[in-house]
């Protein structure tokens, strides 16, 4: 392994978590501005123009905030919770591809942090730790109603990891590959997966809600009936950790979305501007046209936030197994049916 391959990997994974950290603070600001427009209000306007310099001025009150802890013996699983929670929310970006090819010192860069044979099980095993943050935080925080909302979030969060994994094994068939980057190269060639899957996409897309914690299935974090939910214990960078790392979700879950079903980085005409302009240009657009598609998934998620009211608990329940997890087994043995029939 060469120095300059070190060097190329480490440039491209500090793009990536600035790239996420960014996003995850400026979806505060995003929040409720879309809100605001959603609620005919101004939204965020003091702290720089049009309010641009709020996330800097939260981050800046929950860096200065006092430390609290509560009486807890589990002091250390209580400083863990949220490290965890953070932790897996940064991690599941290295195996996304964020662009093609670049050619720059006489070296073609891949724009991904590493590109595995086994990328999807990856972000489903990163996902599937992002409970436990939760789960550890709100146990060791000696609160009756932050351990109600952690029994809540878990439940939820392992029900529709259930119908999430069921709705992506149609897309697995189609493109014989568990990689991403290889699942993107497909559909440069044969079309945009939600095309061929809307079922399959519209079963992630509400699975992706429930995983995120975003209304209408925010039931762990509902004021009403649990106060601040499994954080509310917490108070400075340890809450800053969790709100972070629930926006950092949304970011990346945004991004698999649009690289599973919507062609990642490809764009209509992308063989022909490759041609024409290069591929470093090309490369360039179509990390654009990737960056577009998520900022309006993280949109769509916002909107929803604003207009859905939040399910029942019995209904949450009922839609993840009753509904959804029967519509994603029909959609793998018709999907097999047809690729039988269809070769």
């Amino acid at each position: 392994m060469d120095s300059a391959f070190i060097i190329e990997k480490s440039v491209v994974i500090v793009a990536v978590f600035a790239l996420t950290m960014f996003m995850a603070m400026y979806s505060t600001w995003a929040e409720r501005k879309v809100a605001a427009f959603l609620q005919d209000r101004v939204g965020p306007n003091r702290a720089g123009w049009g309010g641009l310099l709020q996330p800097l001025a939260d981050g800046a009150k929950l860096f200065t905030k006092e430390e609290f802890f509560p009486n807890t013996p589990n002091r250390f699983l209580f400083i863990l919770g949220p490290a965890i929670a953070m932790s897996t929310a940064l991690i599941t970006s290295a195996v996304i591809p964020w662009g093609d090819k670049i050619h720059v010192f006489g070296r073609d860069v891949v724009l991904q942090a590493t590109d595995i044979d086994v990328s999807i099980l990856y972000v489903f095993g990163v996902l599937s730790i992002g409970v436990y943050g939760i789960m550890i935080g709100a146990w060791a925080s000696n609160n009756k109603y932050s351990l109600m909302s952690a029994v809540r979030a878990s439940s939820q969060m392992i029900s529709y990891e259930v119908a999430m994994g069921l709705a992506i094994i149609s897309i697995l068939m189609m493109s014989g590959s568990l990689s991403l980057k290889d699942i993107t190269e497909m559909q440069t060639t044969g079309g945009w997966n939600v095309l061929y899957q809307p079922l399959a996409f519209i079963i992630f897309l509400i699975c992706s809600f429930a995983e995120t914690n975003r209304t209408p299935f925010d039931l762990a974090e509902c004021e009403s009936e649990l106060i601040g939910g499994y954080h509310t214990e917490y108070s400075s960078m340890k809450m800053g950790f969790y709100l972070f790392a629930e926006y950092a979700n949304m970011f990346i879950s945004a991004t698999i979305i649009s690289v599973i079903f919507f062609g990642g980085y490809h764009f209509p005409f992308m063989a022909e501007c490759k041609e024409a302009i290069g591929m470093n240009l090309t490369a360039l657009i179509g990390f654009l046209a990737l960056f577009a598609k998520i900022c309006f998934f993280i949109f769509f998620y916002m909107w929803v936030r604003w207009t859905i009211p939040r399910f029942r608990y019995d209904q949450l329940m009922h839609l993840g197994w009753k509904i959804l997890i029967p519509l994603a087994v029909i959609n793998i043995i018709v999907t097999g049916i047809v690729m039988v029939l269809f070769n």
